[in-house]
């Protein structure tokens, strides 16, 4: 989540100091991990010893830094390094922290083991408690669900981060870096609220600011609003007359604020008075009624480093005492960014909970007591998946994601509910064998490039895929190692409910076609010889000329030349003449073998381009003056 540079992680940094802290709560005096989104450069290796730092130290501060920053390649290698130095007497934190940077890049098998030398090194913790009885989970939330579609709203997204959405009549409020918005003290962009219209069908409307009145040179984010829509909680700074309230270390804690809509403005911004100078409190989240407010926060008697709680709000708009919700739902990691259906449904983000990396988005039944549960593939990623707000009545909702293939830092996508499905079943196979391609993945994409589906080819190579009944048009793709991937877009009306014989193709990747290649080495055919002064096209070529003539045939979009050459032996204006006949027959047979004239057309180079040294006046044997009498076939536009 690449939004924890800015404020999600509870407080911004303006002082280049360590990523962790002390824990005055602690009297163990471990680390602290304390998630400050970092405003400054990152630091380096170098600065950090210059400063006397131990190595320890120093891989923990750059670890860390590279966690809090989503960067779980580098925070992995830190961690790593870390625990290498002596990880009996390292925090168990920190094992915890490596195994969780291992799942987020796909390292799942060095994740288990480092998960498991966290539970053994910290049996009671709620993580390892949770990781014991989530053992086998993993597979399960990989499958993708056939509960819900995603789509990336790339009509409103930036390449900056797009985050924290939530439901406003008939828009959608959201946080945005777009701005770029920095000051002498930031080279981190500023987070302002924006908003977009929430259409039933077709575009949304272009993003723009929400509000010029919440405008400030702070951090807004993470909205929410009353029933009537007159009614605003939202995170921001610790801000007071124009300017950062700083704590004696220099951080500006994040705070919630509430701001009342009069006359056509937004006005009346009060501070809540369970904020403090000392903790955040970020992330509110209204409950239907307008008396109870959810939020995250690191104030004392959290389990982790922030966790859910939630407090009532009175009829006079005074606040009751903040409640904890429990190590049923927190744990000694990050629970954050909590939303309340109007069926008192929790959704949250923790890294806490057994996931499939960084932060994962969870739910839990609040009014019949539930489990918390996992939301699963195609919601969660091996990156941070955060932010959800979920409308029962439409089955639709939104989040934020820093997943792969995403449009900017972090992305907004539309969460739908899948009414129905469509069985699909096909096989892949070889572009030129035509054999199926076992143990190939099989993906649904719909035109916004969401995932709709997933499947993997049996032995035979066939698959079976569903598809959402409301995606009439889609892609499937197939990815195999060693081959380009291969789609197949398909059209499919409401009333089909299964489709067969869907073939998807895929083509070795040392085939693909590429401008300027020869299809001998492309092939790996035997070279095409010519005798001594002579045209004719020898027998051995006739089998290695079909195999051209099948590839061209296979792609209808391939273009050829045939460039023929001679040895040095004759004179040069002779030698142009023979390889000009040499590629001429050699066209002829691709052409009666079926091809299209306008696809193969031929050249020759007489003995403008040998490949070895036997030029003229050059002594050679038979052998290295045969093979400069060949032809070539380069692929053209």
């Amino acid at each position: 989540m690449k939004v924890k540079t800015y404020i999600v992680l509870f407080s911004l940094l303006f002082i280049a100091s360590l990523c962790y802290a002390q824990r005055d709560n602690k009297s163990s005096g471990t680390d602290n991990f304390e998630h400050y989104g970092y405003m400054g450069k990152e630091s380096t290796y170098e600065e950090l010893s210059k400063k006397g730092m131990s190595n320890e130290d120093i891989c923990k501060n750059l670890g860390n830094e590279a966690y809090l920053r989503a960067k779980y390649d580098e925070a992995s290698y830190w961690y790593a390094k870390l625990l290498e130095i002596n990880s009996s007497t390292i925090d168990p934190d920190y094992m915890y922290r490596y195994a969780q940077s291992l799942k987020s890049i796909n390292n799942y098998k060095d994740s288990e083991v480092w998960m498991k030398k966290f539970k053994k090194a910290k049996k009671n913790d709620v993580r390892a408690l949770k990781y014991d009885k989530g053992v086998g989970y993993f597979d399960e939330l990989m499958t993708a669900s056939n509960e819900y579609t995603i789509e990336n709203l790339t009509s409103v997204n930036s390449k900056e981060s797009d985050f924290a959405p939530s439901f406003y009549k008939d828009f959608i409020v959201f946080s945005t870096a777009r701005d770029l918005e920095t000051t002498s003290r930031s080279a981190t962009p500023y987070l302002n609220l924006y908003k977009t219209t929430r259409p039933e069908q077709g575009e949304y409307s272009t993003a723009t600011h929400f509000s010029d009145e919440l405008k400030s040179v702070a951090n807004e984010s993470s909205t929410s609003f009353s029933q009537d829509g007159n009614t605003m909680y939202f995170t921001r700074n610790n801000y007071k007359k124009g300017s950062f309230n700083r704590d004696k270390k220099g951080v500006s804690r994040l705070k919630i604020y509430r701001s009342t809509y009069k006359d056509g403005k937004w006005g009346n911004i009060e501070d809540l008075p369970f904020n403090s100078d000392l903790y955040s409190v970020a992330h509110p989240a209204l409950n239907k009624k307008g008396d109870k407010l959810y939020f995250s926060s690191d104030m004392p008697g959290t389990l982790g480093a922030s966790d859910i709680f939630v407090v009532d709000i009175h009829t006079d708009g005074s606040f009751g005492t903040p409640v904890n919700l429990g190590s049923k739902i927190n744990t000694e990691s990050k629970e954050t960014f909590p939303f309340i259906t109007a069926s008192d449904v929790l959704y949250f983000a923790s890294d806490g909970h057994p996931g499939l990396g960084g932060l994962d988005i969870f739910s839990i039944d609040l009014p019949n007591q539930g489990a918390v549960k996992n939301l699963g593939n195609p919601i969660n990623s091996a990156n941070d998946d955060f932010s959800m707000i979920f409308d029962e009545t439409t089955n639709s909702g939104f989040f934020a994601s820093d997943r792969n293939g995403g449009l900017g830092a972090d992305d907004i996508y539309a969460l739908k509910t899948i009414d129905c499905m469509v069985t699909i079943t096909g096989i892949a196979v070889d572009k030129d064998s035509d054999k199926p391609l076992p143990f190939a993945t099989v993906h649904g994409k719909n035109n916004f490039g969401g995932n709709i589906g997933e499947a993997t080819t049996n032995a035979q190579g066939k698959y079976t895929l569903e598809i959402p009944c409301q995606e009439s048009q889609y892609t499937i793709i197939a990815n195999l190692e060693g081959y380009e991937e291969g789609s197949l877009f398909m059209f499919t009306t409401p009333d089909e409910k299964s489709i067969t014989n869907a073939r998807v193709v895929l083509e070795e990747s040392s085939k693909v076609a590429v401008i300027g290649a020869d299809l001998v080495k492309v092939l790996k055919l035997a070279p095409i010889y010519f005798d001594l002064n002579s045209s004719y096209l020898r027998d051995d070529a006739f089998s290695n000329l079909d195999k051209v003539v099948a590839y061209m045939k296979k792609r209808p979009e391939v273009k050829v030349e045939v460039g023929s050459h001679t040895d040095s032996r004759e004179e040069d204006n002779y030698n142009l003449w023979l390889s000009d006949r040499r590629a001429k027959r050699t066209v002829e047979y691709i052409i009666a073998a079926g091809i299209e004239p306008e696809r193969i057309s031929g050249k020759g180079y007489g003995e403008t381009q040998l490949i070895n040294k036997c030029a003229n006046g050059i002594i050679c044997s038979d052998r290295d003056h045969q093979l400069n009498r060949r032809s070539e076939f380069i692929l053209i536009e």
